[in-house]
């Protein structure tokens, strides 16, 4: 346990090493598994091979195969009952798949979920601390869940705390504390056990935005040190700020899989302009001439041009419109998929 200490002191030490690439991240990640305890590290942190998963007769998660690389932060993104919160629970091994495998650190789920279990650190869409505890006495709580000793969480807590900048709220109540520094603690806390993977469940929604960019800060520390994560979400920002690849899910199944600017570049490729104040299908016959594409949501028309000038050129007559040019993202590619929206 020794060796495992350690490693969690410099896995969380240094705050300036957020920017290292794919390839250097997963050497990390491959060198401090094999001098940890448990032996080598797979060069496959989670594999899913047509996975299904029905109930009651409902296809949830529908034929379903990806494979994370150790040291990556693989994003599934969809909107609520897509299926992400579904593929979280196969890959921990609570519940099975109805048809399909899944090998998450080199162990079949759900026979061998123990194995990989204790090499997981996990944040769930929901803070479960405890209110009534203080930070610190959440933290000792929850390290004795993997047998650590009182002696050997409390020689990891101050880097922990460090971790979330929340040094100066050790023997705070967790009822006292904002939300965003529950979600922080909520993080520090999946760090106890030095995990390889960490799987991190809509980690933070309902964060208002210093709060979110805080937390990616965090998770992006984490990414440099060599930290495998997963992360389900809906919020496309974060899934391209922090994701290496990401696989967009509706109604459970893959639709699309691949590098967020890929994504970007390959479904879109080109300048949107998105038209407020007008009839849509009027507008969109008069500037379908030099658009790519055109979707309507709503009262929007998204314009997807390589020539926004003369498409506002043809506008300037109509009063009323306010249009916004902006760069495409990957909520471009969720509205080109499936032809509407990202449900919040």
């Amino acid at each position: 346990m020794n060796g495992q200490l350690a490693n969690l002191k410099t896995t969380i030490a240094d705050p300036h090493q957020d920017h290292i690439s794919l390839s250097e991240r997963q050497g990390r990640s491959k060198s401090k598994a094999m001098d940890s305890p448990s032996g080598s590290l797979s060069p496959v942190a989670i594999d899913l091979a047509g996975v299904s998963k029905s109930y009651g007769g409902k296809i949830v998660v529908n034929d379903l195969s990806f494979t994370i690389a150790g040291g990556e932060c693989f994003g599934l993104l969809g909107p609520n009952g897509a299926g992400k919160s579904t593929i979280t629970r196969m890959i921990l091994g609570m519940t099975s798949p109805s048809s399909g495998t899944i090998t998450v650190l080199g162990a079949q789920e759900p026979g061998q979920v123990r194995l990989a279990r204790a090499k997981i650190g996990i944040v769930s869409q929901f803070d479960n601390l405890d209110l009534e505890f203080t930070v610190r006495e959440n933290l000792l709580v929850y390290g004795r869940y993997f047998r650590m000793s009182t002696r050997e969480i409390e020689a990891v807590i101050p880097s922990l705390l460090d971790f979330a900048r929340l040094e100066s709220k050790t023997n705070t109540r967790v009822a006292d504390l904002s939300g965003g520094m529950k979600r922080r603690l909520t993080l520090a806390r999946a760090l106890i056990n030095d995990p390889q993977l960490l799987i991190l469940d809509e980690p933070t929604t309902g964060l208002d935005p210093h709060a979110r960019h805080l937390i990616w800060e965090r998770l992006r520390s984490l990414l440099a040190r060599g930290k495998t994560i997963l992360l389900t979400t809906h919020i496309m920002e974060e899934a391209e700020r922090l994701c290496d690849r990401l696989c967009v899910l509706e109604a459970g199944r893959k639709i699309a899989e691949g590098r967020p600017h890929a994504l970007i570049e390959e479904q879109i490729g080109c300048p949107v302009i998105e038209i407020y104040g007008g009839d849509p299908r009027e507008l969109s016959l008069l500037i379908r001439p030099n658009a790519r594409r055109l979707e309507i949501s709503g009262e929007t028309l998204f314009c997807y041009t390589p020539d926004p000038e003369q498409v506002r050129a043809q506008l300037r007559g109509y009063s009323g419109l306010r249009l916004l040019e902006r760069p495409p993202n990957l909520e471009d590619v969720f509205l080109r998929l499936t032809g509407r929206e990202m449900e919040k």
